[in-house]
């Protein structure tokens, strides 16, 4: 009888349930998005967007991450279960339902085509295109070692929404600077995503998963991460180049390009006890360091 009472899923408030569910799907990781959002929206604006854009960006960024990760703690729950590093997560032990994941994932999906709506008559138009990427990257891992570069340009998805909530448009000559910013994201989600993969090479073998880790070795692996972050840099190098931006914007360039290269250096082959350090440390820095170079850059 010890044994089942323990194992029994608390029988939680909505209040907790929804604190549980936040936590599982790592809210506060939306800093990791939501600084390049806003790069595409000040880029587009050339400074400052309204209170309007930047009230529904800050939603359907919130919405779009809240969605992909709720669908993806659904449909990845039997992979989680038989993973250490995973198996206690509440959407393996019960905690929260499938039927409560499903909820939030609708809830924050009403959430997006709201902001869409309200943001622009091509976001809207947009919308369906975003879903396939929010839900299909999920599924990617079960078939191609592209899989850390697909969630890179999912998330980069968050720069070119912020770019059409102020522009309209996204398909012109002058749209240039918000393709470049999502490759920029690409690769650098790309990266640090190899990292992390890194800690789950023996189980994503067991799974058959596709992980680039777990084909191609975890020495392999942190070189392209090191690869993916330098085409990162020169990406965003062109940015600089094509915008134009200034010298505030090169200065968070070049300090982005330092945290990158002390992140690659805190994970070796043989040591990933620095893994959180690299992935939730440095990762929010160069987020941040990059919105605020370019913010101020349009500034002065």
């Amino acid at each position: 009888m010890t044994d089942i009472a323990a194992n029994t899923p608390p029988n939680d408030t909505l209040l907790t349930k929804i604190k549980v569910f936040l936590d599982l799907i790592k809210f506060e990781h939306t800093i990791f998005a939501l600084p390049f959002a806003y790069l595409g929206t000040v880029l587009a604006a050339g400074g400052l967007p309204t209170f309007h854009q930047f009230f529904w960006v800050t939603v359907a960024m919130a919405s779009a991450r809240t969605f992909a990760f709720a669908v993806n703690r659904y449909v990845d729950r039997r992979f989680d279960a038989t993973n250490p590093r995973t198996s206690k997560r509440p959407s393996v032990t019960g905690r929260i339902t499938p039927q409560l994941m499903i909820a939030f994932a609708v809830i924050s999906l009403i959430l997006l085509a709201i902001s869409a709506a309200l943001l622009s008559p091509l976001a809207l138009i947009l919308f369906p295109g975003a879903l396939i990427f929010l839900i299909g990257y999920s599924y990617t891992k079960r078939f191609t070692v592209l899989c850390h570069w697909v969630l890179g340009f999912t998330d980069g998805l968050a720069a070119i929404g912020g770019w059409i909530a102020v522009r309209g448009s996204i398909f012109t000559a002058a749209d240039l600077p918000a393709w470049l910013l999502m490759l920029a994201v690409m690769f650098w989600i790309g990266g640090f995503d190899l990292l992390y993969a890194s800690q789950d090479v023996e189980h994503d073998k067991k799974e058959g998963l596709y992980s680039w880790p777990s084909r191609f070795g975890i020495a392999n692996a942190l070189f392209v991460a090191k690869i993916s972050h330098i085409l990162t840099i020169l990406v965003l190098i062109v940015l600089g180049i094509t915008y134009p931006l200034g010298w505030p914007y090169w200065l968070g360039v070049m300090i982005a390009a330092g945290l990158l290269a002390y992140e690659n250096s805190l994970v070796k082959p043989d040591d990933l006890s620095k893994m959180n350090q690299a992935f939730f440390q440095m990762n929010s820095y160069v987020a941040v360091t990059l919105f605020i170079g370019t913010f101020v850059a349009l500034l002065v």
